[in-house]
């Protein structure tokens, strides 16, 4: 066995999957041998989740009873949505409350008991969880806001029934388009930090709200999920120093500051994701009147690309589409959350198929031979 230490685990392969591939020389993201493109373009995060669930494509009636199941699962029991108003009134960060709430979930879910490995019933809750988890978040952020709960509509898709959810106003067709295209775009990435977790904790033979809530954990952390948010902070800050752009980055690097939303671990040239958001972001501006976030960011990037030899990664345009389309800030992590959340079920699906238990070693640099001093001697 090697004994080369390989730290954050860089470069070891640790799996076989299915599910996502990636080509960082040449910005390549494929779900199941579909290019990212093409499902932006033209799969509904419903039927990109029925792709990473069950291998393929649906058929139309397949799409239609795997959407209407989805949407009767919405709901919230009262003492869910009673512990996301406790969380929300005492203001509790985002991600952690989305953690927690997910976590509770799992008391009122009808296949809780069954067993860990049982595929059916692990459908059955992911299905669930999916469901959910939009719904609390919603629910969170109104409550935060001083305002009640909205109801889940299951005449909506998935997308349009958060933005629905979250502002009381179903979401014209070009905000739904958008918001269902940022999901899909953001369901699965290979195994980043946050889907390497759920199937650490599924290795176990944990129950599925336990890998998904090990998964939630891991995406809070800001060189993870959290750079989003931290893109659009920038973006304001940018703002409200009325500087050009390139001369606030060009300061922000001379003090040694981190500009958000570039490089990334796997991808040596733009994120294919990031193409297409930033697509998105200059529409919605140019709809609004507005372009001032997308003209910021592609400055920002042009500079940092001719400087740096950096390209942008997902987050960075997905923080100016989210912001144009009225969403908090502080929420731009919890919506990676509801994306991913379908991937994460894949993942666990697919350890299950030919479960060990992940277990790697450390290597030991401590001392071995230590000589015991009695208490009264130290």
């Amino acid at each position: 066995m090697s004994d080369e230490l390989k730290r954050g685990l860089e470069g070891v392969v640790v799996a076989e999957s299915g599910l996502s591939f990636i080509d960082g020389d040449a910005g390549k993201l494929v779900y199941r041998g579909y290019a990212i493109e093409d499902l932006a373009e033209h799969a509904s995060y419903e039927e990109t989740l029925y792709l990473l669930w069950y291998g393929e494509l649906p058929t139309e009636s397949e799409l239609a009873e795997f959407s209407d199941s989805m949407a009767a699962e919405r709901r919230l029991s009262d003492d869910v949505l009673e512990t996301v108003r406790r969380l929300a009134e005492a203001d509790e960060e985002p991600m952690a409350a989305l953690r927690t709430v997910t976590s509770s979930m799992s008391a009122h879910d009808p296949d809780t008991d069954a067993d860990p490995t049982d595929h059916d019933a692990n459908i059955r809750k992911g299905r669930r969880i999916t469901a959910k988890m939009p719904t609390a978040l919603a629910a969170f952020a109104r409550i935060r806001d001083g305002d009640e709960p909205v109801e889940p509509r299951e005449d909506l898709d998935h997308a349009a029934n958060f933005l629905y959810m979250l502002n009381d106003e179903e979401p014209d067709d070009v905000l739904a388009d958008v918001f269902d295209q940022a999901l899909v775009l953001h369901a699965d990435h290979g195994l980043n930090a946050s889907t390497f977790s759920a199937m650490v904790t599924a290795s176990t033979l944990a129950e599925l709200h336990s890998s998904v809530t090990s998964a939630i954990g891991t995406l809070s952390g800001s060189l993870h999920g959290g750079a989003n948010a931290n893109v659009m902070r920038m973006l304001k800050e940018v703002d409200d120093a009325n500087q050009e752009p390139t001369e606030w980055v060009k300061q922000a690097l001379e003090e040694d500051r981190r500009v958000a939303g570039f490089g990334h671990r796997v991808y040596n040239v733009k994120d294919p994701r990031a193409k297409i958001l930033g697509e998105r972001s200059e529409e919605l501006g140019e709809a609004a009147g507005d372009t001032r976030w997308y003209e910021m960011s592609a400055a920002i990037e042009a500079y940092m690309q001719e400087e740096k030899g950096l390209a942008p990664n997902v987050d960075f345009y997905s923080a100016s589409t989210y912001y144009q389309m009225g969403i908090p800030i502080d929420v731009y992590t919890p919506i990676f959350a509801i994306s991913r959340v379908g991937g994460w079920i894949a993942h666990v699906l697919e350890q299950f198929e030919d479960n060990r238990l992940i277990r790697p070693r450390s290597r030991y640099v401590g001392e071995k031979d230590a000589e015991w001093i009695p208490i009264e001697e130290r």
